[in-house]
């Protein structure tokens, strides 16, 4: 019997969440299992399992509501029941579609019962939250850093893919630019923009896809323009910023893949930056500079909206794994800073042990550090009454939100 029609997508979305959730995978990685699909294929693989991976608490209390013993965690039956519901609730993929695509998938297994868990669960009408619950351990962390409106937005803010976001290396360009809504100076937010190259002045290079939160550190660097070190620099987003605001920038990061992807970067929009390929915690530079940005390797949890997997690879072992190599970079960093200089740190990270604690700790080991309160200039986003940013789920919410994030401008003291 021929294959039913779209079972290579189906097929590649199992291997993507078993590569997820049972091998810790990120999406991305897991994602190159679809490459030899069509296009559409793979992007409907990765939709698949994203969508199960946004609401899989409630796909697995859906199916334990139908089975007289629970599955293992990581049963293949289990597995293709979430794909299978998470069609169902996320993407509105007919009935007959997902039993047709379900079943092959479990061929020489547990065939009956993922049909007769299914058929049960399609006949009483597959419902589920339309702010879907998140991993217990997940809610309880959050809960206890930042309260039940945080989470009940975090709810919100997971059940939709976020807006694309661009920044812009003029004022110019980005006031010409025909589609969107500005939040902020030289931005633009879009829905439903299609692909990202086929957009007005991709070409030109006049624009970067950049989430307004992550733009927010390069904000803090002051004018007017000077020498400047993005540290952790790739894909160089936040050097592009820089260089646009006309600093002169060196960017360096351990990872020559990753660099030399900046420097393609770089190249379509017309801007010029030194580039370091060197271990952050080995590499020292010749003199000092007049403002170091530390985008530091982190948890990356703020990012769930668009990288669900994250809320089931940072387990507290990554969380604390992160925060000492964070105050180790920092420490580097802060001998980087000239007199009067100044120390941008970062984190797409909702922890507290990788932004708020980290800040206090740093400036007890370094009291010739001081917090300057952080002015964005984005209308909506203020402070915290001890200087830093900390966006939070519900962070312009009803303007397509915002990524998680934290960022701290440190000022050194002059000689």
């Amino acid at each position: 019997m021929p294959s039913p029609e779209g079972l290579p997508a189906r097929a590649a979305a199992l291997k993507i969440l078993d590569a997820v959730l049972r091998r810790g995978h990120t999406m991305d990685a897991a994602a190159q299992v679809a490459r030899s699909l069509p296009p559409a294929d793979a992007a409907l693989a990765s939709a698949i399992a994203g969508e199960a991976l946004r609401r899989l608490p409630d796909l697995d209390a859906l199916i334990d509501s139908a089975t007289r013993q629970q599955l293992p965690d990581d049963s293949k039956a289990r597995m293709v029941l979430r794909l299978a519901l998470a069609q169902k609730a996320g993407l509105g993929t007919p009935d007959h579609a997902l039993v047709a695509t379900a079943l092959p998938l479990v061929d020489g297994g547990p065939r009956r019962l993922v049909h007769g868990v299914l058929g049960t669960l399609l006949r009483k009408g597959v419902t589920l939250p339309d702010a879907p619950t998140l991993p217990a351990e997940v809610e309880d962390r959050w809960r206890k850093a930042w309260g039940d409106d945080m989470v009940e937005a975090a709810r919100r803010a997971i059940a939709h893919r976020p807006p694309l976001d661009l920044s812009f290396a003029s004022e110019v360009v980005s006031a010409d630019f025909p589609q969107g809504i500005s939040l902020a100076p030289r931005h633009r937010r879009l829905t439903d923009a299609g692909a990202v190259a086929s957009l007005p002045g991709f070409g030109e290079g006049g624009w970067w896809v950049q989430d307004l939160a992550s733009s927010l550190p390069a904000r803090l660097i002051p004018s007017p323009a000077k020498r400047v070190l993005d540290a952790c620099a790739a894909p160089g987003g936040k050097t592009m910023q820089l260089v646009a605001a006309g600093h002169a920038v060196t960017a360096l990061d351990k990872s020559q893949s990753r660099l030399a992807r900046l420097s393609e970067n770089l190249a379509r929009t017309g801007l010029k930056a030194d580039t370091v390929t060197a271990d952050a915690l080995d590499w020292a530079p010749s003199e000092p500079f007049d403002s170091v940005l530390l985008d530091a390797p982190c948890s990356a949890t703020g990012t769930f909206r668009r990288h669900p997997e994250v809320l089931y690879r940072a387990r507290p072992r990554i969380i604390a794994d992160c925060a000492d190599l964070q105050s180790r970079l920092l420490d580097r960093a802060a001998g980087w800073v000239g007199p009067g200089g100044s120390l941008v740190y970062a984190v797409c990270s909702l922890e507290p042990e990788e932004g708020e604690a980290q800040i206090d700790a740093f400036l007890s080991r370094h009291p010739d550090f001081r917090i300057q309160p952080a002015d964005p200039q984005v209308p909506g986003i203020a402070p915290h009454p001890r200087g830093w940013l900390r966006i939070l789920p519900g962070t312009l919410e009803k303007d397509g939100g915002l990524d998680g994030f934290f960022t701290a401008h440190l000022v050194r003291a002059g000689v």
